[in-house]
């Protein structure tokens, strides 16, 4: 039986375009200069690149993931899917549809079915808002692609061994460090032996900076950096590095069998 191609674009930061069973859906958008002291060092893509989108997922309301004038400018028409207490900052947006998950909720888009679950990672938009949640998505293809939004390692994630072809998973940030909550290259190659993908494409590096901060680096030293520790642990995951902008395709063999294809 055939099946159309997913394929992903990393467009920067934690936004990924997953093409896949047919529907487009876009995570944790960021199309601005930048945030306050932290700013865009990649180019912007064009809105038109992107769209049209079935839905727009959100791992949690920080400002770097869920950025309000990237979703007004996205426009109102598809459904955006954001952790339970996310909802107001998104309809403050514009958007029309939001639809509210807790860790285990399903929501299915065109041919795709998105599977909400838990990420070790603090969801407040700031340190004195109400608590609010924060989630990774497993997307039901196939093939399965997993997006970690931001977390930290976590006991659960072993139990997404065999149900993951390809992970989205953070690698850095753009700070001076990387904070607790996150992953870095060694602890997301930590994440890649737990879950067994086939696959494992690295995010959240090489767009933003903040003032100051990584002076010298060069920016795809992290991506490198997790490359070679995955080689080193998990022999049998690819690692494909992908620069902001940057798309590849996803074909499927006549077996059914997963086969990367650039």
């Amino acid at each position: 039986m055939s099946r159309a191609p997913a394929a992903l674009t990393y467009v920067g930061h934690a936004t990924v375009l997953v093409e896949l069973a047919g529907a487009r859906l876009l995570t944790d958008p960021l199309l601005s200069t930048g945030i306050l002291h932290v700013r865009r060092q990649v180019p912007l893509p064009p809105i038109d690149d992107l769209l049209p989108l079935d839905a727009i997922l959100i791992s949690h309301a920080h400002r770097d993931h869920l950025d309000r004038g990237t979703l007004s400018r996205l426009g109102s028409e598809c459904p955006v899917i954001v952790p339970r207490g996310g909802a107001a900052v998104v309809r403050s947006s514009g958007v029309r549809e939001v639809i509210e998950v807790d860790e285990g909720g399903r929501v299915a888009v065109g041919g795709v079915l998105i599977e909400a679950l838990h990420a070790a990672h603090s969801g407040r938009r700031h340190p004195l808002s109400r608590s609010a949640g924060s989630l990774g998505y497993l997307l039901h293809g196939p093939p399965n692609i997993y997006f970690a939004g931001d977390t930290d390692l976590f006991p659960g994630m072993s139990e997404l061994r065999g149900q993951v072809d390809m992970a989205l998973l953070p690698i850095w940030g753009w700070g001076p460090k990387v904070a607790a909550g996150h992953l870095d290259p060694a602890r997301a190659a930590d994440a890649v032996v737990r879950i067994g993908p086939r696959l494992a494409v690295p995010i959240h590096w090489g767009t933003l900076r903040a003032w100051g901060a990584q002076r010298g680096l060069d920016p795809a030293e992290p991506a490198r950096a997790f490359a070679a520790a995955v080689r080193d642990r998990a022999p049998n995951t690819e690692v494909r590095i992908l620069m902001p902008g940057e798309r590849t395709e996803l074909g499927l063999s006549p077996s059914g069998d997963d086969q990367a294809v650039t």
